[in-house]
């Protein structure tokens, strides 16, 4: 039904976990396709002795590069993209078939819910060796969720026809950071109107495992670079967009704007406010062009 693409690097106990819930916990059959970067922990041999589809490089090309490499590979019709620290809850994929029997195009991104390190707070552990699968199973029908608006984030449904056209993962982003909401803006910009998360179709996030294997200071270093790419690219930022188009980001406190859905998007309303941040926003985008910041 799906073609789910799995970057990974060197991952692989939560690969692991990733790929059995996939197997275990899916209502419909779905082609799984990783991308191997490195591999010097075994993952090629697990993926080899498993039948899984992998495509392959020596050095970490990050998500963008893998997602696109992966894509190649795609037989069906609906692409998932996918984190390879997610742990797939029963019956996760028979919401996503519901909303697509619901519509009769291909303009839409839907993902799933995270839960853990996501959406939804819930522990059931922060690491391979101390998930606790038997607990979240049993609070599943405890966990408290609903389908929300402006959606960005993995994992993420989009129809095959409209990746393609959008020439897939936006690769100037690579290793990661800011990529998903230059995938988002790209579909905004293709008269896509519909992001909707799926508040029962649940997905256990451990948290950007991948990264947190280097240190702090690379992250904050990476979620910078993918905003002043993200400025300069499209000429707002990051949460300017999310929080004004998609009605999601982050509000003036910092605080995640998690808004129930109310179905497609509309056109920003420009209010005052809006025309306030927008200056700041055009000010940064200034001072960009001043200091001759480059990306490709």
């Amino acid at each position: 039904m799906f073609s789910i693409l799995v970057p990974t690097f060197n991952n692989l106990e939560y690969l692991k976990i990733c790929i059995e819930s996939l197997k275990k916990n899916s209502k419909f059959d779905h082609q799984i396709i990783v991308h191997v970067n490195q591999g010097t922990d075994g993952t090629i041999e697990y993926l080899k002795n498993k039948n899984i589809e992998f495509t392959y490089t020596k050095e970490n090309i990050g998500m963008p590069k893998a997602l696109n490499l992966t894509s190649k590979k795609a037989k069906f019709n609906y692409i998932l993209i996918s984190h390879d620290d997610f742990y797939y809850c029963p019956g996760w994929d028979v919401e996503f078939e519901k909303e697509l029997n619901l519509i009769n195009h291909n303009k839409f991104y839907f993902s799933a819910t995270m839960v853990g390190a996501g959406q939804v707070q819930f522990n059931a552990g922060q690491t391979a060796q101390s998930f606790d699968e038997k607990k979240l199973i049993n609070n599943l029908e405890n966990i408290k969720t609903f389908d929300f608006q402006g959606t960005t984030k993995c994992p993420g449904l989009v129809h095959i026809d409209v990746w393609k056209n959008l020439g897939g993962w936006s690769e100037e982003f690579s290793p990661t950071g800011g990529d998903d909401t230059d995938f988002a803006m790209k579909l905004w910009k293709y008269d896509v109107r519909i992001f909707k998360g799926l508040g029962k179709s649940l997905a256990y996030h451990f948290g950007s495992i991948t990264t947190r294997k280097k240190n702090k200071s690379l992250f904050t270093y990476l979620g910078s670079k993918g905003n002043k790419i993200f400025l300069k690219k499209w000429g707002i930022t990051i949460n300017f967009f999310e929080k004004f188009y998609l009605k999601s980001g982050l509000n003036n406190e910092k605080k995640l704007i998690f808004n129930k859905y109310d179905g497609p998007l509309k056109k920003p309303i420009k209010n005052f406010n809006f025309y306030v941040e927008l200056i700041k926003v055009k000010i940064m985008f200034v001072y960009l062009i001043l200091i001759n910041f480059r990306y490709r």
